[in-house]
């Protein structure tokens, strides 16, 4: 497996467990539907979490969040009204975004809730 890939993985499981210690319960991770992955789908409440990880070794090149483009945000929203109608839930859905980071030999975390409000 690529570094980049093997990154990924890792920063998935940092924001899994980032979410659990914050209320969350995971419902899916990797759920795809036609082009479109979820990374994770989460729940707390009464508001279903689609959240987007972005794991970066450096910010040297930009911050972790600035690479989910527009083309991926409208793949997310499709395949998020499929989840909710094939799973026929009554939830409010939000879009995050779990940005990761290495400084040094620690991950930073950073939860963005709504952060496609600011697309």
């Amino acid at each position: 497996m690529a570094d980049h890939n093997e990154l990924g993985k890792l920063g998935e499981e940092h924001a899994v467990a980032f979410l659990q210690s914050h209320g969350y319960t995971i419902l899916e991770t990797n759920w795809t539907f036609q082009k479109a992955e979820i990374d994770i789908i989460a729940q707390k409440e009464n508001v279903l979490a689609i959240v987007e990880v972005k794991t970066r070794s450096s910010i040297e090149f930009g911050l972790p969040q600035d690479f989910v483009k527009p083309k991926k945000i409208q793949l997310l929203v499709k395949a998020v009204n499929e989840y909710v109608i094939a799973n026929d839930l009554e939830v409010a859905v939000r879009f995050d975004i779990i940005a990761i980071h290495k400084k040094g030999n620690e991950f930073i975390i950073e939860h963005l809730e709504d952060a496609f409000l600011h697309f």
